[in-house]
């Protein structure tokens, strides 16, 4: 798999606390000159990134993020503001709580009220694997099937681990057709991006990527 593949299925992120416009306005030029899949930043960034890139590159950001306990109408407002901002995707964070619960219900309902304030948008649902159980992981990708979101996420990066192999496995035995997978969380690696593209994949959620062909080149590769 070549790089340039490799980089059309990465979602070129940058979602540090103390995130600067300088930064993003370099993970843009970066996401723009590498045709990066998007660029993933934070909400408070949308519209002036939109307005910088124009129709250049999508740009993704985040909601509930990273602790996904907000209530369902803030995750609305949200996703919608974003919208409205100019977002072209939008990756949720689950209430984990919910589904350490069992409510698993509730959280389908959740995804389909963001799903409609998305405005046709593309919708990733973050479920953070590293805290669920196996079944409440099939769970979830029953339940991401049923709400007509877009993506299945692994992980928002924040929590105790990232994408796991095995995670993509168990969702490419679980999720409906209508259903893509996207891993995010400790891929840092050409190796990691292939093996994670390989399973099946359809986006990498990554700030490795690019930062490592830009060493390539600087090196002279």
């Amino acid at each position: 798999m070549n790089i340039s593949e490799i980089l059309s299925h990465c979602d070129h992120t940058l979602l540090a606390v103390d995130a600067t416009t300088e930064q993003i306005k370099q993970i843009c030029d970066d996401g723009m000159k590498y045709k990066t899949a998007s660029v993933c930043i934070p909400a408070s960034y949308v519209k002036w990134a939109k307005e910088y890139v124009g129709d250049k590159l999508a740009i993704c950001t985040v909601i509930g993020f990273p602790n996904g306990y907000s209530t369902t109408a803030v995750k609305a407002f949200e996703a919608s503001d974003a919208v409205e901002n100019g977002a072209d995707e939008i990756d949720m964070v689950i209430n984990v709580g919910w589904a350490k619960e069992g409510r698993f219900d509730d959280i389908l309902n959740e995804i389909k009220e963001v799903k409609k304030a998305c405005k046709g948008k593309l919708l990733k649902v973050i479920i953070e694997t590293c805290l669920l159980s196996e079944e409440e992981k099939k769970e979830m990708c029953r339940v991401v099937t049923e709400s007509g979101a877009d993506f299945i996420k692994t992980s928002t990066g924040f929590s105790k681990a990232g994408a796991t192999r095995e995670d993509i496995m168990l969702f490419s035995e679980n999720i409906g057709e209508n259903v893509k997978m996207k891993a995010a969380g400790g891929i840092r690696s050409m190796q990691d991006a292939e093996d994670f593209l390989a399973l099946g994949c359809e986006r990498l959620g990554t700030s490795s990527i690019v930062k490592l062909v830009k060493n390539q080149e600087a090196s002279g590769y």
